[in-house]
């Protein structure tokens, strides 16, 4: 068994579940048997169920950490408001996370069930997504979600924690909810959705950087740091659909969430000459939250 949770840097699945709950009552107790527990559900559930890649990663958030370690990752911190000229970041922050992924949504209820069972009336549900992977990894935008994503060992160096050793493995998961306005944005020429993103819908080839708008999403959120490396997270994102609502969890998982801060002000509030993402023109954010998702080692000894 690795140390981190295989959750965190898993390759895409076509399914995923998010649920997101407080804790009732201080009844923290209960919640950390869980959670010591949770390695082990999902464990056994791999081995029962090998075809299925069944992944999980869960995290706990910056206003309930203090309830289950006296120390904090350091940079572990509610989600940030920004609120830029086209859409509005606001925290929505909740005490847990449990991101349950695999190839078989079967086997992804049967893990769902069991932890929330065993978490019984000590929590509260708080929100309920499930997620599909929508033709060739696909955002209901019609292009290619992760395109950017890190590959290989690349995975680990870009989501899991290596210098803060009491947290050592572990990830800084930012997850937001965004709800599309498909009406509107299909009404747009595929020329206009392509610049929009900077790059073609159907080949999923990006634009060189001289032709790319400066309003465009993969220019906002294309970032160098102070040394001029390329800032990176691991997506982990995935559509949901009903026949009300459609949209992207959008699931960040790095070794510090300044790259995500980063992208986010970017997107919302643009450079310093206000070039904004006009993506956010065409969906709503309903969601924002930040969580620290823990070594497995530190999930066992909560014991």
């Amino acid at each position: 068994m690795t140390n981190f949770q295989s959750g965190v840097i898993a390759e895409a699945s076509s399914d995923a579940l998010f649920l997101t709950f407080n804790v009732k009552n201080q009844n923290f107790k209960s919640v950390k048997a869980t959670l010591v527990m949770a390695p082990t559900f999902t464990a056994e559930l791999q081995e029962k169920y090998p075809n299925a890649d069944l992944h999980m990663a869960v995290g706990i958030s910056h206003q309930a950490w203090q309830n289950f370690d006296i120390s904090q990752p350091k940079e572990l911190a509610p989600f940030p408001h920004i609120k830029g000229q086209d859409a509005e970041a606001v925290s929505t922050d909740v005490d847990l996370v449990l991101h349950i992924r695999s190839l078989r949504r079967d086997v992804t209820y049967l893990l769902a069930t069991k932890l929330h069972s065993s978490l019984g009336d000590s929590v509260a549900l708080v929100e309920e997504v499930s997620c599909f992977q929508y033709l060739d990894s696909r955002d209901l935008t019609g292009f290619v979600d992760g395109t950017e994503n890190p590959a290989g060992e690349s995975r680990k160096e870009v989501a899991l924690v290596k210098e803060d050793e009491a947290f050592k493995n572990g990830s800084y998961l930012n997850l937001m909810k965004f709800v599309h306005n498909l009406p509107k944005w299909e009404k747009e020429e595929v020329k206009t959705q392509e610049d929009i993103y900077g790059r073609t819908k159907e080949d999923n080839i990006e634009y060189a950087g001289a032709d790319k708008s400066l309003h465009s999403h993969t220019k906002r959120t294309s970032l160098k740091d102070e040394h001029g490396k390329s800032l990176e997270i691991l997506r982990q994102s995935m559509p949901f659909a009903s026949l009300h609502e459609k949209g992207l969890m959008f699931a960040s998982y790095s070794k510090s969430p300044m790259p995500f801060n980063r992208m986010l002000e970017s997107m919302l509030l643009g450079d310093e000459h206000g070039h904004t993402d006009h993506l956010m023109k065409y969906t709503s954010i309903k969601t924002g939250q930040a969580f620290f998702v823990p070594s497995i080692d530190w999930l066992k000894s909560l014991a």
